[in-house]
């Protein structure tokens, strides 16, 4: 069984491996090209900076969505497993999770990382 596992990994790192050379062999792209280098690769020189100013509160806003929508797909398969654990264990797991996600919400909300307007 142990080496079955092992086979089974060591395959799944070599496939892994195989088509991240192969990905990296075939996308290499020419720095010797202007209008690639440039930052629109329409085949005009830009008039003004393509680097605009960043809001940090809509990034951090942003991590915070996606850190809740994250914990949200792992919540979702609590309810079909009811049936498959025992009671007690399903419950103290459940509840202890939620606890975890609102004590998160309740930081972000102290700390003011939810506020939209300032």
């Amino acid at each position: 069984m142990i080496i079955l596992l092992t086979l089974a990994a060591s395959l799944t790192f070599v496939i892994c491996l195989a088509v991240m050379l192969i990905s990296s062999i075939l996308g290499k792209k020419t720095f010797l090209d202007r209008e690639k280098n440039s930052p629109f690769e329409c085949g005009f020189d830009p008039k003004g900076s393509a680097r605009l100013p960043f809001s940090l509160r809509f990034f951090l806003i942003a991590v915070i969505f996606l850190i809740f929508d994250v914990e949200i797909t792992l919540l979702l398969p609590v309810a079909p497993i009811l049936s498959l654990c025992d009671t007690y264990s399903w419950i103290f797991t459940s509840v202890f999770f939620l606890i975890i996600l609102l004590l998160g919400l309740y930081h972000e909300w102290n700390q003011g990382a939810l506020e939209w307007t300032e």
